[in-house]
C-alpha cells in the first residue's frame, strides 16, 4: 500500500482538545503525529472529546462538556455522566471501522472493547498502566490488537508489543542555547516520589539556585518539605507556566533534575535536552533509554552521586545534546516510526474487502447473485473492465458518480441506476469530495476474479 493511500482514524485522549499548542504527553503525541500524517499525504480523521485544532478531518460526534448535561443525581451518577463523551467519540470511531485501514487508540484500555464492531486493526499506544486493574482488560485483547511502547521499560511481561516507539517533540517549540544556565531545575509534579524535598537538599548542597515547578498533587508533602523552604531567591516555586515559558524555563537552566521513576518516555527530558540543557536523573525508569550518559546529561544512582553530577554539567556539549534530540526524539523521527508500524499491520491485516479506491460489504452471496454495498473515496475510481460471465445492475445511494458504459460517461446521483449486461465495458468514478455509495447486483452462473478482463486500471493490475 503506498503511503499517501493510508485512511487512519485516530482516536484521542479525553476531554482534552487537541490542538499544536497543547503539551500533555498524549495529547502532544496525537496532535503531532496527526499534523505529521497529514503533512505525508495520509487522510487522518481525528475522533476528539472537545474542540480540537488540527490539520487531520476532525470527526465531531457530538460530544459535548459534561458540564452541558442538564442532569441532576448522586454524585456517583455524575461521574458515571463524564464518560459520555467519550463513549460517544469511541463509538464514532468503531462505528465508521469499515472507512479506514486502522484505527489507532490513544485512549487507554476502554476502546479495545468496542472491537468487535468492526474488523478494522486495532493499534493502540499504551502510555503507561493507570493501575493493575487495566492489565486485564490488555491481555483479553492481547492477540486481537495490537499495542506500542513508549519506552522499553514500560513493556508488560504479558503483553506482546508490535514496537516501542519513543515519543517525540517538536523541536520548533525548544530553542537552543549554547550558554549554561544559572539555576536547577525540577519539572514533575509534586509528589513524595518525585524528589522535589531531595532536589532542595541537592541545591543546598551546591550552592545552585533551585526552581521548582509543577502540579501540587500531594498537599501535605508540599506544606512539610517544599513549602518552608521557599525563600523567593534561591529556592522558588512556580505553580504552572505557559507553553512559551517553558521553553524559557528548561533553555535558562543549568540542569534539570528527574527523580521520578516513570517508565514511559521522559517528556520533560526531552524537552530540555532539546533546549541543550543537560538532564541528571536517577538510572531507573525509562531514564537511561532517553539520556546518553555523558553526552546528553548524567545517570545517578543516589541523590548524593546527583549532587556530584552537578559539578561536572559544564562538562556537557550543549549541541550534542540538542544532536541527541534531534536524532532519537524529533516529531518527524516519530511519525516515520508510526507510519512503519501502520504499513506492516495494514500488510499483515490485508483484506480483500479493502482497495485503494475504497472497500465494500458483501450483503448477499449466492450460486446466481452476489450483492455488494460499495464506497468509493473522493477521486478514485474502478478499473475499465467487463465480464464473460456476469452482467451488473448499479444503484447510486449517496455522492456523484461518473459511470463509463462502452467509452461513454453517464453523470450519476442518488437514486439513479444503471445495467451493466454481460460482455460490456465498464467502470465506475467518485466525481464528488465525500464518498460515493452505490449497491452493485451481480448475476450470472460464475463471480470469480478470473472473470474480469481489465483494459485500464489506475492501480497496475490491467
Amino acid at each position: 500500500m503506498k503511503t499517501g493511500s493510508m485512511k487512519i482514524a485516530m482516536i484521542s485522549p479525553s476531554p482534552c482538545s487537541i490542538t499544536p499548542m497543547i503539551y500533555g504527553l498524549r495529547e502532544s503525541v496525537v496532535s503531532l503525529l496527526t499534523e505529521g500524517l497529514a503533512g505525508r499525504g495520509i487522510d487522518v480523521a481525528l475522533f476528539p472529546c472537545g474542540d480540537s485544532q488540527n490539520r487531520g478531518k476532525v470527526v465531531n460526534q457530538g460530544t459535548e462538556s459534561t458540564n452541558n448535561y442538564k442532569y441532576k443525581g448522586h454524585k456517583e451518577e455524575l461521574e458515571g455522566m463524564s464518560r459520555i463523551p467519550e463513549s460517544l467519540n469511541i463509538s464514532g470511531a468503531f462505528e465508521k471501522g469499515a472507512q479506514f485501514d486502522l484505527i489507532h487508540n490513544h485512549l487507554d484500555c476502554l476502546p479495545l472493547t468496542y472491537m468487535g464492531m468492526t474488523n478494522t486493526p486495532v493499534l493502540t499506544t499504551i502510555y503507561g498502566f493507570s493501575s493493575p486493574d487495566v492489565l486485564p482488560v490488555y491481555k483479553k485483547y492481547n492477540k486481537r490488537a495490537f499495542y506500542i511502547a513508549t519506552s522499553d521499560a514500560d513493556r508488560n511481561s504479558d503483553l506482546d508489543y508490535i514496537a516501542t516507539i519513543y515519543c517525540g517533540i517538536d523541536l520548533r517549540r525548544f530553542k537552543f542555547r549554547s550558554d549554561h544556565g544559572e539555576y536547577l531545575l525540577f519539572l514533575d509534579s509534586i509528589l513524595p516520589e518525585n524528589g522535589a524535598g531531595e532536589c532542595i537538599d541537592i541545591a543546598r548542597q551546591t550552592g545552585m539556585k533551585l526552581i521548582i515547578s509543577g502540579a501540587i498533587q500531594d498537599r501535605d508533602y508540599f506544606d512539610s518539605q517544599v513549602l518552608p523552604n521557599l525563600d523567593g531567591n534561591r529556592i522558588i516555586y512556580l505553580e504552572s507556566i505557559q507553553r512559551e515559558m517553558r521553553d524559557e524555563l528548561l533553555g535558562g537552566a543549568y540542569a534539570l533534575l528527574h527523580f521520578s521513576f516513570n517508565k514511559e518516555c521522559g517528556f520533560s527530558a526531552s524537552e530540555a535536552m532539546a533546549c541543550g540543557t543537560p538532564v541528571i536523573a536517577l538510572a531507573r525508569g525509562s531514564m537511561p533509554e532517553i539520556i546518553s550518559d555523558g553526552i546528553s546529561g548524567f545517570l545517578v544512582c543516589s541523590p548524593d552521586e546527583m549532587a556530584g553530577a552537578v559539578a561536572r554539567v559544564n562538562q556537557i556539549d550543549r549541541v550534542k545534546c540538542r544532536r541527541w534530540v534531534e536524532e532519537r526524539f524529533s516529531a518527524d523521527r516519530m511519525v516515520n516510526d508510526y507510519i512503519r508500524v501502520y504499513e506492516g499491520i495494514i500488510q499483515q491485516t490485508r483484506r480483500e474487502d479493502h482497495r485503494p479506491w475504497g472497500f465494500y460489504e458483501i450483503l448477499s452471496d449466492a450460486q446466481d447473485h452476489k450483492v455488494k454495498r460499495i464506497t468509493v473515496y473522493p477521486g478514485q475510481r474502478l478499473s475499465y473492465q467487463h465480464h464473460f460471465r456476469r452482467s451488473e445492475h448499479w444503484y447510486v445511494i449517496s455522492g456523484k458518480a461518473v459511470a463509463t458504459k462502452n467509452g461513454k460517461n453517464i453523470e450519476m446521483t442518488s437514486g439513479q441506476a444503471l445495467d451493466v449486461p454481460v460482455g460490456t465495458w465498464h467502470r465506475i468514478s467518485n466525481a464528488g469530495q465525500e464518498n460515493m455509495v452505490f449497491i452493485e447486483v451481480q448475476t450470472g452462473d460464475y463471480f470469480g476474479e478470473d472473470d474480469i478482463e481489465r483494459l485500464e486500471d489506475d492501480y497496475g493490475r490491467a
